[in-house]
């Protein structure tokens, strides 16, 4: 379980979003995120004292785009965006330990989402050899991760149903915006 830094010692904290990755060797620097269905991947390097954290919406496309653009919301680009991260910053991934987390189900009767991106988290890490340390996958509750990228060090904590759904209340009020006439293009979430 991770400690908090005791307020006399500074640390970087940064949120890590839908669609992002982070990497680092900084002993100060904390990465932080909120998960529901969405999972994040938590990448240590021991040797390195080095690591990074994505947090993907879902596994893959199901269909490539016309124009062959990368969306950054998908598992398969993260993935592999956060492991060439860390090779790039001395990492090898024979010593890189993976900790998986979110992958809830939120609502009942609705597509298992959580289940496919926990699964194919699991599988990206089998195919491609790196060793999966620990998992908090699945369930119904959101949950908030903290993670130390240097010691490879995490929190995770559950959410209660409550918590959640003031989170995504909030997320909802924002001001609504005058309706407008389309143009350009469009990103679905």
């Amino acid at each position: 379980m991770l400690e908090p830094l005791p307020d006399t010692e500074r640390h970087n904290h940064a949120t890590v979003l839908q669609g992002q990755f982070r990497v680092s060797a900084s002993p100060v620097d904390e990465f932080g995120t909120v998960l529901g269905s969405c999972v994040a991947t938590c990448l240590h390097d021991p040797v390195a004292s080095l690591g990074g954290m994505n947090h993907f919406l879902l596994p893959k496309p199901l269909s490539e785009t016309e124009r062959g653009e990368v969306d950054v919301h998908y598992g398969v680009y993260l993935m592999e965006m956060l492991i060439n991260a860390m090779l790039a910053q001395g990492g090898r991934k024979q010593h890189m330990r993976a900790h998986l987390y979110g992958g809830a189900n939120l609502h009942r009767g609705m597509e298992r989402i959580g289940s496919a991106n926990a699964r194919f988290a699991r599988e990206f890490l089998q195919r491609e050899g790196i060793t999966l340390a620990r998992e908090d996958l699945g369930g119904s509750a959101a949950r908030r991760l903290d993670f130390r990228p240097a010691s490879g060090l995490v929190r995770c904590r559950r959410l209660a149903a409550v918590d959640a759904l003031d989170a995504e209340a909030a997320v909802s009020l924002r001001p609504i915006l005058p309706r407008t006439e389309p143009r350009g293009e469009v990103e679905l979430f």
